[in-house]
């Protein structure tokens, strides 16, 4: 049976309470919230090892608690699951830049969102050995256990999704990868990202790296890899 601690932040009750319901009787520990204050300092002083998040809330909305989540250092290691009725292609790639690990529009189905929490906390235990050496690179040092990357020494700050994208990428030199492998690699299979959204993403990157994004090459008509 399971055990993580899940938080659930949704403001609407009969919601709330569907998800609670079907986490608990997959044995997992589930705590609802109504808002983003108090899910901040509970988060701070306690454990979760997954948050279910709403983007429209009262207060501190959805996208602006993933971002605070990702920018406190005792958060940004807890997996984000988006659990919205916005489902524009805008609103997932906003969710997914902000560094949230699934995006799932509503309605839902209680036993996909189960197994979609399953997948997130199985890649979040079972990352391999071998992914969290460091890697260095032309003038770039990555360094996957602390989630940091420099550029000539200095720090670069990027999104969850980035910084998975940009190491899967410069962990293997010179080999081209589909749109679909790199969304699979950072998020895992059947994830409802689109081609253009991982094209947002390598954009993103690519001028966060500055004029280190010149590594980042697309190859036309199948997808992008690292320069050697």
């Amino acid at each position: 049976m399971a055990h993580e601690t899940i938080f659930v932040i949704e403001d609407e009750e009969d919601i709330q309470e569907l998800i609670t319901y079907n986490l608990m009787k997959e044995g997992y520990h589930a705590r609802g919230f109504t808002n983003g204050e108090d899910v901040l300092a509970q988060l701070r002083n306690g454990k979760a090892d997954c948050v279910i998040l709403d983007i429209m809330l009262p207060g501190i909305d959805g996208l602006d608690l993933a971002r605070t989540m990702k920018n406190t250092p005792a958060t940004k290691h807890v997996p984000i699951i988006m659990l919205t009725a916005k489902g524009e292609e805008a609103d997932i790639v906003a969710g997914l830049e902000l560094g949230a690990d699934d995006y799932i529009v509503k309605p839902f189905s209680p036993r996909i969102l189960i197994a979609r929490l399953r997948a997130v906390l199985r890649r979040r235990q079972q990352g391999p050995v071998e992914d969290q050496r460091p890697v260095k690179i032309h003038n770039i040092e990555i360094h996957p256990g602390r989630h940091e990357i420099t550029i000539d020494g200095k720090a670069v700050t990027l999104t969850a999704s980035e910084f998975k994208a940009l190491h899967f990428l410069a962990n293997r030199p010179g080999w081209v990868f589909t749109r679909y492998q790199i969304v699979e690699a950072v998020h895992g299979s059947n994830y409802p990202v689109t081609d253009r959204s991982v094209d947002v993403l390598m954009v993103g990157l690519r001028k966060k790296l500055g004029r280190a994004g010149q590594y980042l090459e697309t190859v036309r008509g199948i997808g992008y890899r690292f320069k050697e």
